[in-house]
Formats: C-alpha cells, sequence, structure tokens
C-alpha cells in the first residue's frame, strides 16, 4: 500500500511540475483570441475538472463564461386591484427571498406568514384597515427543481376616511393676537379634510405643509408637538389631531457678513433690505439671498437665521463668495428673427477710481450690430442706483438700414415686483435705403415703470405683466420740434382651472395668454423724429408670420418706414402634452396675433398671423417653435425663440 501511495504521489508531482507550466503556456498564447470573445460556450463536466486542476493559471485570463440563471425558490402573482398590485410588488418583503434555491417547506411556511402581516401594513398605508389577504403555495412534487408558485388574493375592502381633524397650537402663536391670520391660514391648507380617504402618505405631507406654514413666518424654530391618527377599523373612520409647537416669535438682528472684500458691508446691507427690527419671514430671506445673487457681485450666497441667538434680535448670517473682478463671457445663439448671433461681453465689476460697475457688449447677428457699454453705480439706501450708458447700431428696420447712436443718464430702482427707471436720452438716427437718407437727432427725458406679478418664472402659470413708458423733448436742429412719446404693454396669464390651483387637473387644461401692446408719438406733422423713437413690429415675439419689424407704415413704392402709432394683440392657448397618463415637459399651442403701425390711429390696418408650436421647458427657460401664417403676405414662416422676458 505504501509504494503504491508513493507511486500515486510521483505521479501527481509529475502532472503539477510537467503538465501545470505546459497548460499555462498554452493558455497564455490563447489569451489575446479569449479577450475579444464575449461570451463562450460553457465547458463541459470533464473540461471542468481538468481546468479546475490549473485554476490558478487562468485566473488573471480575462475570459467572460456564461453562467446559467440562478435558480427560483419561488415566483409570486398577486391577484389585486391595478394600483394595490403595483404598490405591492414594489414594497413586498417576500419578493428578497426568491432565489434562495435551497428554501425548505418549514421556513417558507414561515416567512409565507410574515408575508401576510407585511401585506396587511402596506395596505394600511394606503388606507385599507380591515383588508382580506390570502396566500397559496402550488408545490411541484413532480419537479422538486422547478419553482414554487405563490399566489397572493388581496380584497381591501372599503378605505378609512377622515372623520374629524384637530389642529391645536402651543407657545406664543397660541396668545398672539397678531398671528390670528398664520393659525387661519394653517387650518384653511391642511390638505386631509373630513370625508377624505387616509392614507400614511398624505398625513405624513400634511404634517408637513402645515410645520413649513409655521415654519415660514414669525416661528423658525417651530415643531409638532404631537400628532395622532386613531383608526376605527369597524367603521373605517379617522380621527386626526396634531398640535404644533411655534416657540417664541422672532426678529431680525444685525446682518453678519463674511466672505467679502472688495464690497464693504454697507453695499451687502443695501442689496439684501432685511430691516433691523422686522418680523421673521423666510420668503424675505430668499429674496435678499436672490437679490445679492442678481447683482453679478457674488459667485454664491446664504442668508440664514442664526436661531441659536436672542429672538427679539436674531442674527442674519451671509455667506459671501465674491465674483472675480472682471469676467469675459463669449455667446453663440440665434433665432428666426435675427439668425445666428455672435457675442461678447465685458465685465468690470468695480471699475478703480469710481468703484462703479462698467459692463460692455458686442453682439452681431443678421439684423442687428451693436456696440454698447453700461456704468452702474452701487445702491443707495433706497436700492437706487445712477446709471449711464451708449449703444452705436447698425439694424435692418422695416425696408431701411438704420445707423443710430443713444447716449443715457439717469437712476434706476430695481424691486421684487416693480422697477423704476427715470432717464435723459439723446438719440441720433440716420436712415438710408437706396439713394434715398435722412437723419435726425433728438433729446427725452423719460420715465419708466414696470410691474411683475407672475406666480413663478420664468414658466408663469398666472399672473400678469404690466410696463409703461413716458417721454418728452425736443427734437433738434433747423426745425427743432417739441414730442410726447408714450408706450404700453401688457401680459396676462390665466389658468383655465383656477378653481383647483396646483392640481392635475389645471396643470392638463392648460393655460390662456393674452398680450398686448400700444404706442403713440405726439408731435408735428414736420417734426423730424430719429426712426429709434418710432414703432415697428412683427417677429417672434410680437405678431408672427411676418419677418422681424417687417410691418410698418408701407409707403407708395412699397418701403415699409417706422410710424408714430402702434397697436398689437395675442391670443395664444398653451396646453400639456400627456403621454401614458402622464404630463410632460411639452405644450402644444395655439395662436392668434395681430398687430398695426401708421401715422394716424385712423390708418391703422392690423395684419394677422395664425399658427401652432410647441413649448419645451428647457433648463434655460420655454424654448418656443411655431409655425405662423401671415394672412397679408400669405405665407408660412417659422419661429423660434427661447426664454421668457417682460
Amino acid at each position: 500500500m505504501t509504494g503504491r501511495r508513493d507511486e500515486k504521489l510521483k505521479l501527481t508531482l509529475t502532472q503539477k511540475l510537467v503538465l501545470g507550466p505546459a497548460f499555462f503556456l498554452w493558455a497564455a498564447l490563447w489569451a489575446i483570441p479569449l479577450q475579444a470573445q464575449t461570451q463562450i460556450q460553457a465547458p463541459s463536466p470533464a473540461q471542468s475538472q481538468s481546468q479546475s486542476q490549473v485554476q490558478p493559471a487562468l485566473a488573471a485570463s480575462p475570459v467572460t463564461v456564461e453562467v446559467a440563471p440562478k435558480a427560483m425558490a419561488f415566483d409570486m402573482a398577486i391577484e389585486a386591484p391595478a394600483d394595490i398590485r403595483d404598490y405591492l410588488l414594489r414594497h413586498i418583503e417576500l419578493t428578497r427571498y426568491r432565489e434562495l434555491s435551497d428554501l425548505d417547506a418549514n421556513e417558507l411556511s414561515r416567512l409565507m406568514t410574515a408575508a401576510e402581516h407585511n401585506v396587511q401594513e402596506l395596505l394600511g398605508t394606503l388606507g385599507y384597515f380591515a383588508p382580506k389577504v390570502q396566500l397559496a403555495v402550488a408545490e411541484t412534487p413532480q419537479n422538486p427543481a422547478a419553482a414554487r408558485h405563490i399566489t397572493i388574493t388581496v380584497q381591501p375592502g372599503e378605505s378609512v376616511k377622515i372623520s374629524d381633524v384637530n389642529i391645536e397650537f402651543s407657545g406664543a402663536i397660541a396668545q398672539d393676537e397678531s398671528a390670528r391670520e398664520q393659525r387661519r391660514a394653517i387650518r384653511a391648507a391642511w390638505s386631509l379634510r373630513q370625508g377624505a380617504v387616509f392614507t400614511q402618505a398624505a398625513w405624513a405631507a400634511a404634517k408637513t405643509d402645515a410645520l413649513r406654514l409655521l415654519t415660514s413666518k414669525h416661528y423658525p424654530v417651530g415643531q409638532v408637538l404631537d400628532s395622532r391618527a386613531d383608526i376605527d377599523p369597524d367603521a373605517n373612520l379617522a380621527r386626526l389631531s396634531i398640535t404644533l409647537d411655534s416657540g417664541p416669535a422672532y426678529r431680525l438682528g444685525a446682518l453678519q457678513i463674511s466672505g467679502n472684500q472688495r464690497f464693504d458691508a454697507q453695499v451687502v446691507s443695501r442689496l439684501a433690505r432685511l430691516p433691523t427690527g422686522s418680523n421673521y419671514d423666510q420668503s424675505q430671506l430668499v429674496a435678499a439671498q436672490q437679490r445679492l445673487t442678481d447683482s453679478g457681485f457674488f459667485d454664491s450666497v446664504f442668508v440664514t437665521l442664526d436661531t441659536a441667538g436672542n429672538p427679539e434680535a436674531a442674527p442674519v448670517l451671509v455667506q459671501l463668495r465674491e465674483a472675480k473682478l472682471q469676467k469675459l463671457v463669449l455667446g453663440v445663439g440665434g433665432s428666426t428673427d435675427s439668425g445666428l448671433r455672435l457675442s461678447m461681453e465685458h465685465t468690470h465689476h468695480k471699475v478703480p477710481g469710481i468703484d462703479w460697475r462698467a459692463v460692455s457688449k458686442l453682439s452681431l447677428d443678421r439684423a442687428t450690430k451693436s456696440l454698447g457699454t453700461e456704468l452702474t453705480s452701487p445702491p443707495d439706501e433706497n436700492g437706487t442706483r445712477w446709471v449711464t450708458s451708449a449703444l452705436f447700431q447698425r439694424q435692418t428696420s422695416g425696408s431701411f438700414e438704420v445707423l443710430s447712436q443713444r447716449y443715457r443718464l439717469g437712476r434706476t430702482q430695481t424691486g421684487d415686483q416693480v422697477d423704476r427707471n427715470y432717464y435723459l436720452q439723446y438719440d441720433r438716427a440716420e436712415d438710408s435705403a437706396g439713394n434715398f437718407s435722412s437723419t435726425a437727432n433728438a433729446i427725452t427725458a423719460n420715465y419708466a415703470w414696470t410691474q411683475r406679478n407672475f406666480d413663478s418664472l420664468p414658466f408663469p402659470s398666472s399672473g400678469y405683466g404690466l410696463g409703461a413708458e413716458l417721454g418728452g423733448g425736443m427734437t433738434l436742429g433747423d426745425n427743432s420740434q417739441p414730442f410726447v412719446r408714450a408706450q404700453a404693454r401688457w401680459l396676462g396669464v390665466w389658468s383655465l382651472d383656477a378653481a383647483r390651483p396646483g392640481s392635475r387637473a389645471m396643470a392638463r387644461a392648460g393655460r390662456i395668454t393674452v398680450r398686448t401692446e400700444g404706442g403713440m408719438v405726439l408731435a408735428r406733422a414736420g417734426a423730424e423724429l430719429p426712426s429709434t423713437q418710432l414703432f415697428l413690429t412683427g417677429g417672434d415675439t410680437s405678431v408672427r408670420g411676418y419677418a422681424y419689424r417687417s410691418v410698418g407704415r408701407e409707403q407708395a413704392d412699397g418701403t415699409i418706414t417706422a410710424g408714430r402709432y402702434l397697436a398689437v394683440g395675442s391670443f395664444e392657448w398653451q396646453r400639456p402634452i400627456v403621454v401614458n397618463g402622464s404630463v410632460t415637459a411639452w405644450e402644444s399651442t395655439v395662436f392668434l396675433d395681430a398687430g398695426a403701425v401708421a401715422d394716424t390711429p385712423s390708418e391703422l390696418r392690423a395684419k394677422l398671423g395664425v399658427g401652432a408650436g410647441v413649448r419645451w421647458r428647457s433648463p434655460v427657460g420655454p424654448l418656443q417653435m411655431d409655425v405662423a401664417y401671415g394672412v397679408a403676405t400669405r405665407e408660412f414662416r417659422l419661429h423660434l425663440n427661447v426664454g421668457f422676458t417682460f
């Protein structure tokens, strides 16, 4: 026996010393072809045994072997209403054990018992507290290797309805008479009304919304002190109660500013506009943060309230990271109005000597070439700034090429909803077409006012915008004449289901958008006015179906010139596109535009444009794609535009 064992040992050593290296060499020579394969056939049992002896040598070879799928312990079907079935399939814990192929009958029985309780708990989160749940297992004795089949039958029964809701308050809000409106608003906004179906998700959402309304004004440290949902499964009723503890009321203290280097605390305070001693309002802090961001002076801004301080004067923490002193931006864009557009913009945030900001821009497109610069002072205590600017422009305007200059000096005030501008302006315009050319100059004093009251920008679903400009001045030259210029514009957006704001029905119903614009210049018939003070219309954002600034006063020879009176109107119906029951980021739209330009009101003759298009809620704003038919020209035009401006 010992001799045979020695011979067997020698044979094994010979195999390892001779056959092993030989097989390793063979595997190395074939490594490259094997790398190119994505799948190979599974080896036979004999091959598997042979290869297992050289497992260390083949471990480094990147061979992909197709592995047979794991045997399933069971498969599962749920018989229930579609929405409940889908919910259970997503959350039931039993699915975690389907791939345990060695699951015996005792373990499966234990899992079935746990699964029944799990299904009942999941149904409870949906508002079904008295369901009938049956689980059945179909064994496969004829083929023990085959998966068993589990059927779960669910009769959810009647859902639990809300019978009573009690909302109580504790803390400062309970005794403060000035907080009566806030208490009323929290109760009015409670989403789980009497008669509504109770679900765990809706219950959690209602508490979250109530807490958000509590902490958004006056009481930033408010919390849910107690909440209870008493369920009566026999009567299918739920009684809800919640107690909100407001904590103390907070007032704003001094700003604690960090991260500023070039811009002093006074500039930051004037931009933030958060008066010391005012009541805490989260929306005001958000607005202050947005104003600081929009100023362009800072790359990042965080405005928070330090609730660890004295509630009567809680510090406001303003954390800043300043933008670079100078910035150069190169841009490429375009629209169907002007074609490809190239731009270059340089910003200097603090010009030496005056500490004003300077923005200079060069823009080139098919219709307009312009070069301009604007200097803006830091804001004063009222948020008002000095502004001076210069603009040199060559533009196709009607049938003419217009070479113009504009110089402006004035004051501007930008608010959360209202902007105001007061300025003096000098205009010079040289119009040329063929052998004809004319030059006119004027100086004016102007006031401009704009209000924006939209629910959300840049994708408003309701609200309005209103703008008005009024100016008066004199033409310059041998025949100076006084004139007055006025212009107004309005944009209204209405939801077609305003009775249910934020609902799915509201989103699907869409909205109506109405836009109007009017203008006039009052002057003597012989006054030589710069064409930049007169009106033209047509294009992507005015009267679709017509070329950019092609709707004007038509001369006897067919040329188009700017006129003294303008009237524009537009009606548009925008409706979301729904796919598989879900509202997408796309909208369809149909519209009717009309516009007219003339030198007297009686000569106004509207040119109509009708069409349809789509809108896409892109990351940079609404993308507009329209096809419009110009009734006067009997031509179709494509209109593309990005963004929302008013």
